[in-house]
C-alpha cells in the first residue's frame, strides 16, 4: 500500500506528524491483515476483506490551545447579562473542562474500532508485502503475454510531458541560423550607436531604418517556432513474462491423516497465491505418492484415498521426469513444496538424497519441505523427534543443499511458518534480533 498525501498542512498540524501518522496507519493495517488471515479460511484470502484497527490509532495528532490557560482576547456581541465594555472573568480552576478522550466521565475506551474494507489487491499487497522469492530472476524469460513501451525516436506532436527540450532548442537554433535572425547584441550595438549620434549626423536616418528592419525581422523569426517542437516517441513492443511452475508433492499413504492433508493443502494454497502475485504465468503440477508416484489433478490430489507404504524417491523420480519433459530450468522458475508426515523406508534415504542433490535442487529456485504432524503435537518450531525423512533432508541441508525445512502441527501455525520460509532476510533478521 502506498499513501500519497498532497494536501496542504491545515492549521495546527505539521508535516512530520502527518507522515508519522500515515506510516503508523499502514503498519496497523498490515498487522490487522495478518491477524485477519489467521482467523479466516485460507481459500478466502484472495477475496475482499474487512479489517479492523483501533480507533485511537487513526486519530491524527494536532496542536490546540487550552481555553482555560494563557491570555486570549475575544469580542462577543453581548446579551442580557453583559453589555459592551464588560470583562468576563476567567472560569474557576484555570484548566477548563475535559473533552472526550481526555479523561472526562464516560470517555475511557469510548472510541469504536475503525473498520474498513480492502479490495483483493490491497489485501494481498499488505498480506505479502514483506515476503520474497529466492532467485526470482531466471537466465531467460519466455511466454510473451504483454506489451511494454520503449523509446522510438521523436515526433512532431505529443504530450507536453514528453517534450524533448534539448532536441527542440537545437532545431530552434538551426532555424534561426539558417534564416539569419538578428542577434540581440547586433540590435543592442545599433541602438547604442544611435544614442551616441548627434542630430546633425547624416547617417542617423539610415541607422534608424536599419534598426527598425532588424526589429521587424526579429518579430517575423521567433526564437522558438512550433515547427521546432519535438516530442519523445514511444512504441509498444512484446515483453517477455517470467513464468513459474509449482510442484506440489505429498505423501498420501495410510499414515497421513485428514488433518495432515488439510495442513498441506493450506500451505499449498498460500504458496500458489504468493506465486501468482510474483508471476503472470504459473502452472501447478500435483504429484502424490505412496510407494509409487503419479501426476494427478487437484481433485484427486486432495480427495482420493490411498493405502500402502511410503517411498519418497518415487515422487522425486516423477518430478524429475516432468521437469525433463515439460519444464526446462532455463525457461522456467521451478518451485517445489513437499508435505509429508516424515515416514519413509530407511533404505530409500540415500536414493532420495542423491536425486535431490544431483537433479532436483539444481533445477529448483526453491525447495521447501513441510513436515505435518498430529493436531495434538507441539507448536511450530519444535521437533519432538526427528523422523526418517527429516533426518535425511537435515543431512542434505547441513551439507549445503538449498532446502528449507519446517514442521507444523496446527492450522494456526501455517501462516507463521510460511512467512518464516519466504520472509525477506532483513525482516527475519530483525525479528530474530
Amino acid at each position: 500500500m502506498h499513501i500519497v498525501d498532497r494536501r496542504l498542512n491545515p492549521g495546527g498540524k505539521s508535516l512530520a506528524n502527518r507522515q508519522r501518522f500515515l506510516r503508523r496507519v499502514k503498519d496497523m493495517a498490515q498487522r490487522a491483515v495478518r491477524e485477519s488471515a489467521r482467523e479466516k479460511d485460507i481459500k478466502d484470502l484472495g477475496r475482499d476483506g474487512r479489517v479492523t484497527v483501533p480507533g485511537d490509532g487513526v486519530r491524527e495528532p494536532r496542536f490546540s490551545r487550552q481555553s482555560g490557560t494563557g491570555f486570549q482576547d475575544y469580542i462577543l456581541p453581548g446579551n442580557k447579562t453583559y453589555v459592551e465594555g464588560d470583562r468576563i472573568e476567567r472560569p474557576p480552576g484555570g484548566s477548563g473542562g475535559k473533552g472526550s478522550g481526555e479523561g472526562g466521565e464516560g470517555s475511557e475506551n469510548s472510541e469504536d474500532a475503525f473498520n474498513f474494507v480492502l479490495t483483493r489487491d490491497e489485501f494481498l499487497e499488505l498480506f505479502l508485502e514483506d515476503l520474497e522469492l529466492p532467485d526470482l530472476a531466471k537466465r531467460r524469460l519466455s511466454v510473451v503475454e504483454t506489451e511494454g513501451l520503449r523509446r522510438a525516436g521523436y515526433t512532431v506532436s505529443g504530450s507536453p510531458a514528453n517534450l524533448a527540450l534539448t532536441r527542440t532548442l537545437r532545431n530552434s537554433m538551426s532555424r534561426r541560423i539558417a534564416l539569419k535572425r538578428p542577434k540581440p547584441n547586433e540590435i543592442a550595438e545599433l541602438e547604442a550607436r544611435i544614442a551616441d549620434a548627434h542630430g546633425t549626423d547624416p547617417l542617423l536616418p539610415d541607422m534608424k531604418l536599419a534598426l527598425e528592419a532588424l526589429r521587424e525581422r526579429t518579430r517575423r523569426i521567433p526564437y522558438v517556432d512550433p515547427i521546432d517542437l519535438r516530442y519523445r516517441r514511444f512504441e509498444p513492443y512484446p515483453r517477455p513474462i517470467a513464468q513459474a511452475v509449482m510442484f506440489c508433492l505429498m505423501d498420501v499413504s495410510g499414515s497421513m491423516t485428514e488433518h495432515m492433508k488439510d495442513l498441506a493443502k493450506r500451505f499449498y494454497i498460500l504458496l500458489h497465491i504468493f506465486l501468482t502475485r510474483r508471476y503472470r504465468h504459473v502452472e501447478i503440477v500435483f504429484i502424490r505418492h505412496t510407494d509409487k508416484a503419479t501426476e494427478v489433478d487437484e481433485e484427486t490430489f486432495f480427495g482420493s484415498r490411498e493405502t500402502g507404504g511410503t517411498l519418497v524417491s518415487s515422487a522425486l523420480v516423477e518430478m524429475k521426469r516432468v521437469i525433463t519433459e515439460r519444464y526446462s530450468p532455463d525457461d522456467w522458475n521451478i518451485y517445489a513444496a513437499q508435505a509429508s508426515d516424515g515416514d519413509n523406508v530407511s533404505s530409500d534415504g540415500p536414493t532420495a538424497t542423491e536425486l535431490l542433490r544431483a537433479h532436483i535442487l539444481p533445477a529448483c529456485q526453491h525447495f521447501a519441505y513441510l513436515e505435518v504432524g498430529d493436531e495434538n503435537g507441539p507448536r511450530a518450531g519444535f521437533v519432538e523427534h526427528r523422523t526418517t525423512l527429516w533426518r535425511t533432508y537435515e543431512g542434505l541441508a547441513k551439507s549445503g543443499g538449498a532446502i528449507a525445512m519446517r514442521k507444523v502441527n496446527h492450522r494456526r501455525d501455517i501462516y507463521p511458518v510460511f512467512r518464516d520460509l519466504f520472509g525477506r532476510k532483513d525482516a527475519r533478521a530483525e525479528a530474530e534480533g
